[in-house]
């Protein structure tokens, strides 16, 4: 599976939200990673001063997987079709955080076991369910590369409808298994070095877990250079679909935030899908799972929060939004020495 290059970022305007930076009415540095942030997002849009978000988008990507039934979560599967509902109803936390960030929640039914009733929700839906990557594949290599289509459809769905800015999110009981397993396979850490507690699990959860992903990894070593074989053997179909959406969106010129542990294991099969992506992305957070930190440094991203957040859903690159839209606004809105009259460093 081939994206289209991946184009580069516009490094005159990043030169010149730069040069405007030293400007601004403040020392040099003063505002820290705000700056940085200002001039990556002038970068992606190819202008100096950047324009503010006006269309922001969350798309929680929903899906189960069969290695739940190993006992690796502290919550049974079933939880992913409710919560999918509760997305989808409002009452989730993604929906509250994106609210007060100012961006729009969509929830898409990629891999949950129950039978999709809602046309809008489901209409991307690959299977019910993937594998239980312990002991078989997640789905099919078809199934796999249908499901990173299908991530790949609902990032153009986005842009052409006028999002500027993109939030991945995941929901699913046993998602963090998989993706444990995939940053695993990419960076090739041990088990026990990346293996987290997910929804909170004890001691014996821990050691189900680690198991689980030790087997996984077994299967998939001889497919560890095939991005998507990977997926197929140990990922699964929103692993896949988060993969494709993230490649398409810096195919598309447009920014993402990354979530957590989930997204950002994909994120790593997209790069590899459309090299020089990761471009593109800023890491929205640090969760405290240790393959999430793993994945971020081979991303080679710095999180704009560490808040200790793990829930998912796309709740922690929420959470960093609003500080994106404080470095558009500083570097926008604020008043140059020239304009403002205030003696610049080494002026009288």
């Amino acid at each position: 599976m081939s994206f289209t290059e991946v184009p580069a970022l516009d490094g005159r305007a990043a030169a010149a939200a730069r040069r405007r930076q030293d400007l601004l009415t403040k020392p040099a540095g003063a505002l820290g990673r705000l700056e940085d942030l200002s001039v990556w997002l002038a970068a992606c849009q190819g202008c100096c001063p950047p324009r503010q978000f006006e269309r922001a988008r969350v798309v929680v990507f929903a899906g189960d997987h069969g290695v739940a039934a190993a006992g690796v979560s502290a919550y049974p599967s079933e939880v992913t079709a409710q919560m999918l509902a509760t997305i989808a109803g409002g009452g989730a936390a993604i929906n509250v955080l994106a609210d007060l960030a100012g961006a729009t929640v969509r929830v898409v039914d990629i891999a949950v076991d129950c039978d999709g009733e809602r046309s809008g929700i489901a209409s991307h839906k690959i299977r019910r369910s993937s594998g239980n990557i312990a002991v078989q594949d997640a789905m099919t290599p078809e199934e796999a590369a249908a499901a990173v289509e299908a991530g790949r459809r609902i990032a153009d769905e986005e842009v052409d409808s006028g999002a500027d800015l993109l939030i991945a999110g995941d929901m699913g009981i046993g998602n963090t298994t998989a993706a444990t397993t995939l940053v695993a396979a990419v960076t090739g850490l041990e088990p026990v070095a990346v293996v987290g507690r997910g929804t909170g699990i004890d001691d014996a959860g821990w050691s189900r877990k680690t198991a689980a992903v030790r087997d996984a990894l077994f299967r998939a070593r001889p497919v560890r250079s095939d991005p998507v074989a990977l997926l197929a053997v140990c990922g699964g179909a929103d692993l896949a679909a988060m993969a494709g959406f993230c490649a398409q969106a810096a195919v598309r010129r447009t920014p993402v935030l990354l979530d957590g542990l989930v997204v950002t294991a994909a994120a790593l099969i997209a790069e590899r899908l459309a090299p020089g992506a990761r471009n593109w992305w800023q890491a929205g957070h640090r969760s405290p799972e240790p393959a999430h930190s793993s994945a971020l440094a081979e991303l080679g991203l710095e999180p704009v929060i560490d808040l200790g957040l793990r829930l998912g859903e796309g709740t922690g690159a929420a959470v960093a939004l609003p500080v994106l839209r404080a470095a558009v606004a500083t570097l926008a809105d604020m008043a140059t020495f020239p304009e403002s009259g205030v003696s610049g460093p080494g002026m009288p």
